[in-house]
């Protein structure tokens, strides 16, 4: 037997976006035992899946582990990925696939979300938290965020946690932050939900920028990003796909990204 990690990062145009993600992933490998470790991307990044499979078979791999680093379990996870994969297995049949479900709900991601709003100045008062995800039209997709907006707020009894969305999804983050009144003085951390900054970071700062006209006190915490506790949670959903103990993750053409934590 000889076993092969295949990490699969979503892909960029922005050069920064992917170097980060190769970067991140680059670091995970020390802590992973496997023979063969290779990066590939969804999209818009090379090696694609199916060039990333082929050369873990090229190295020898009997076996690959397939990862996707994503945050939040949507239709990338349970339908574009998967289909990528099955090319793969279908050129090399006798290679045994299992494969992982992304970060999702995980404790290691709530204390990253902690840590980002303990960053911004919150020493435990009331306050209310605006935890915003990417949205998409797969429910498990909030399904992810109120599941950690939960876990978010067992840690922080004192804190108001609010789940919203950028997109597709609601409730939408501007409708949220259009009902936050000024009637107090209740300080307002806004949790931006994603891996990478850019455009979506500076659509949020816009709003915090004019929710500041009303609001007595709106701090806008860093991305989640490649926290260390992200690095735990993604490391654990890599050991779990290669232990693969219970035959959860073995693929057989279908995803087994949905299941729950």
């Amino acid at each position: 037997m000889k076993q092969a990690v295949l990490y699969v990062g979503h892909g960029s145009r922005v050069k920064e976006a992917q170097d980060k993600a190769i970067s991140f992933m680059k670091s995970c490998m020390p802590l992973v035992e496997a023979d063969i470790q290779e990066i590939c991307f969804l999209e818009l990044t090379n090696p694609s899946i199916e060039e990333g499979f082929e050369t873990c078979v090229k190295k020898g791999a009997t076996h690959i582990a397939i990862v996707p680093l994503l945050l939040l379990t949507a239709m990338h996870a349970k339908s574009d990925i998967p289909v990528e994969i099955e090319k793969g297995q279908k050129r090399f049949p006798q290679v045994k696939v299992t494969y992982g479900r992304p970060i999702g709900v995980n404790q290691e991601v709530t204390k990253a979300v902690v840590a980002r709003i303990e960053e911004a100045g919150y020493q435990g008062e009331k306050a209310r938290i605006l935890l915003i995800g990417r949205g998409s039209s797969d429910p498990d997709v909030k399904r992810d965020v109120y599941g950690i907006a939960g876990d978010v707020r067992s840690l922080l009894p004192h804190a108001e946690v609010l789940p919203c969305f950028i997109t597709a999804c609601e409730p939408n983050y501007r409708d949220v932050f259009a009902q936050l009144t000024a009637d107090d003085d209740t300080p307002v951390y806004i949790v931006p939900y994603l891996l990478f900054t850019g455009i979506l970071m500076k659509e949020i700062e816009s709003e915090a920028v004019q929710a500041r006209e009303r609001l007595q006190d709106v701090r806008v915490c860093r991305y989640i990003g490649f926290h260390p506790h992200v690095k735990a949670a993604y490391i654990e959903r890599v050991q779990e796909t290669i232990l693969n103990k219970e035959n959860a993750f073995h693929f057989q053409g279908e995803s087994h990204a949905s299941s729950p934590s």
